[in-house]
């Protein structure tokens, strides 16, 4: 699906976790409409697993506002530690473009070390960020992409921000994500 001007995005980013936690970790969906709050979703992947791809897929794909949705925003390529997305199997369960955001440059030795010597499945996790291409700059922030080329990347980081260099619906997730936990938001969004 290609726009030039993407009005209809979701955002997603996981809810904080101690150290010591091992299960589930909440993952929070927002829906923006031209950077407005349309919607929010609630899901779960398994701290440094393997299933976040195929519950995102199933948390956006079976939610009312899949029809609506242009694009696919991540706050990182890995949600609740190390549960690496596959950014492409995503962006084909859902037939929409996927955009992996950061707002620094990652240290990517330091996260191939940490997946190869800390991580079980670390080496198969590894090859999905790898699969993913490196990450770019790109309108103020990193960015990794899939069904999307660079010229479409920028026009959905610019045309989904409001505050800041974070695209809406992530700043939104983040602050919504640490709330649901917490019981209040924190940190910068």
């Amino acid at each position: 699906m290609a726009s030039s001007r993407y009005s209809n995005v979701v955002g997603i980013d996981d809810a904080p976790f101690a150290r010591e936690h091992r299960g589930d970790v909440p993952v929070i969906a927002t829906i923006t409409t031209q950077n407005r709050l349309d919607g929010l979703l609630v899901g779960k992947i398994r701290r440094d697993g393997r299933n976040s791809t195929e519950r995102l897929a199933a948390l956006i794909g079976g939610s009312r506002f899949h029809a609506h949705v242009q694009a696919v925003l991540l706050q990182g390529i890995a949600v609740g530690g190390f549960n690496v997305i596959d950014i492409h199997a995503l962006a084909a369960r859902l037939e929409r473009p996927v955009l992996v955001v950061a707002r620094r440059e990652p240290n990517m030795e330091k996260i191939e070390r940490a997946l190869r010597r800390k991580v079980p499945g670390g080496p198969r996790k590894w090859r999905l960020i790898e699969r993913a291409g490196p990450m770019e700059p790109l309108a103020g922030v990193w960015v990794q992409r899939a069904g999307l080329d660079r010229r479409q990347a920028a026009s959905l980081v610019r045309s989904t921000r409001a505050h800041g260099a974070l695209p809406e619906a992530l700043r939104l997730a983040h602050l919504i994500a640490a709330a649901f936990v917490e019981g209040t938001s924190r940190g910068r969004a």
